[in-house]
């Protein structure tokens, strides 16, 4: 029997950062962002993009909604759900490391 991998769950002071095995590209072809990790490729939208990018093991989740909150002229809480949501189903997928 295989042992579980514990759940890690998104906090303000979680510090998210892209696993080893995963990496940001640019696709020339398609002029557009990829996530790939191995026999996967995501295709992020521009949030997700500006979301993933901030996952560097610098950035708390706080920072990240701060950030956020000022390039899109809104209040942090109103964003949090969403990117404390979007964060937590990517580190789920083990794409996203906290």
């Amino acid at each position: 029997m295989m042992p579980r991998r514990g759940r890690r769950i998104v906090t303000a002071s979680s510090i998210p950062v892209l696993k080893r095995h995963v990496r940001l590209q640019y696709d020339p072809v398609r002029q557009a962002w990829a996530l790939l990790s191995p026999e996967k490729v995501f295709w992020p939208d521009e949030i997700s993009l500006d979301i993933l990018r901030l996952c560097d093991g610098k950035h708390s989740v706080r920072q990240i909604l701060d950030h956020l909150a000022s390039v899109y002229e809104a209040p942090p809480e109103e964003i949090a759900e969403d990117v404390e949501g979007f964060l937590q189903e990517w580190s789920d997928r083990s794409l996203v490391t906290l």
